[in-house]
């Protein structure tokens, strides 16, 4: 069933609260009340304060640190939503946990996208808004409508002013290449990308750098940094090889285990990201910057509300 009202709903997990409240702000909205808590065993549970019936109801969770506690805060809201006769449920998830294994890299290996989209969607969310999936094919995991936003241009702007001749961005991977390239297309500047091999999970060796970073300013993009060992020791790498300055940006900072020491203890001058997922204070450093995502994800829940094309965002 989907129904529209002249009143929209927006709820939050505990995941990241500010970045609900930014974006209720920008829709000229009240976050609407739920609670969202624990039996004493541990279990989640939810409870919706008002009526949803018939509405647009849009629950913002990002499946991020504690990830499976937040999974399924998730998927208990849906199905509070949903059996409460919500019109249309919209999963906003501005980090999309478990996307990092959405193939079969080596035999008995699970694919926990699929697995993850599946129970989104059993659930019974209609729709789902997210942002910088891991890897664009996961929006195939997903029999229902998915709203993939970028958010490399909230980034890319910011590094406007640092744009000039001697600046070039960087690929940490064979993987990111393309976000690099549309970095670099946006930037206007050349890119370099960094050849690595990774023996095993969360472990990096660095084996060549492509194009040419001497006496350059450089940026490395990604979509995502988790215990920041390939972005530190690509950093490391680049300025081996000459390059004056290192800056490095991504969408989602994971930052886990050793992230922060890491990034304080590198040649990396600044790392910009952004708030879809919520940076405590012990992790708040001078190197890194928060750019605030608030507004896109305000504008992509507009338009799935008001029927738009979610290109229009982008303009």
């Amino acid at each position: 069933m989907i129904t529209h009202s002249t009143e929209i709903k927006v709820f939050s997990g505990n995941s990241n609260k500010p970045l609900a409240e930014a974006i209720c702000k920008h829709l000229g909205v009240s976050l609407s009340s739920i609670e969202v808590g624990h039996f004493s065993d541990g279990e989640t549970s939810v409870h919706i304060n008002e009526t949803v019936r018939g509405r647009d109801v849009f629950l913002i969770q990002s499946t991020s640190c504690p990830v499976n506690e937040s999974l399924m805060e998730l998927l208990v809201m849906i199905d509070a939503a949903r059996r409460a006769s919500a019109g249309r449920i919209t999963a906003v998830i501005p980090y999309f946990g478990y996307a990092r294994q959405d193939r079969k890299a080596k035999p008995r290996d699970p694919i926990t996208a699929k697995l993850v989209a599946d129970l989104i969607t059993t659930a019974g969310a209609d729709r789902v808004l997210t942002v910088d999936l891991h890897a664009s094919q996961i929006q195939g995991f997903f029999n229902i409508p998915l709203d993939h936003l970028v958010g490399g241009p909230s980034l890319y702007r910011h590094f406007k002013n640092y744009a000039s001749e001697d600046f070039v961005v960087v690929s940490p991977d064979i993987g990111s290449v393309g976000r690099a390239r549309a970095a670099a297309t946006k930037l206007n500047c050349p890119m370099a990308i960094i050849d690595k091999r990774r023996p095993r999970a969360n472990q990096v060796e660095i084996m060549n750098i492509i194009g040419d970073v001497k006496g350059k300013t450089c940026l490395l993009v990604d979509d995502m940094i988790d215990t920041a060992g390939t972005i530190v020791l690509g950093a490391e790498a680049i300025k081996k090889n000459g390059a004056a300055h290192v800056y490095a940006c991504c969408t989602h900072a994971v930052l886990s285990g050793p992230a922060i020491e890491r990034i304080q203890n590198s040649c990396i001058e600044k790392l910009v990201c952004l708030d879809t997922i919520l940076l405590p204070e012990d992790k708040r450093i001078d190197k890194i910057e928060v750019l605030s995502v608030a507004k896109l994800l305000a504008k992509a829940i507009e338009n799935i509300y008001l029927d738009r094309k979610m290109s229009d965002i982008y303009n």
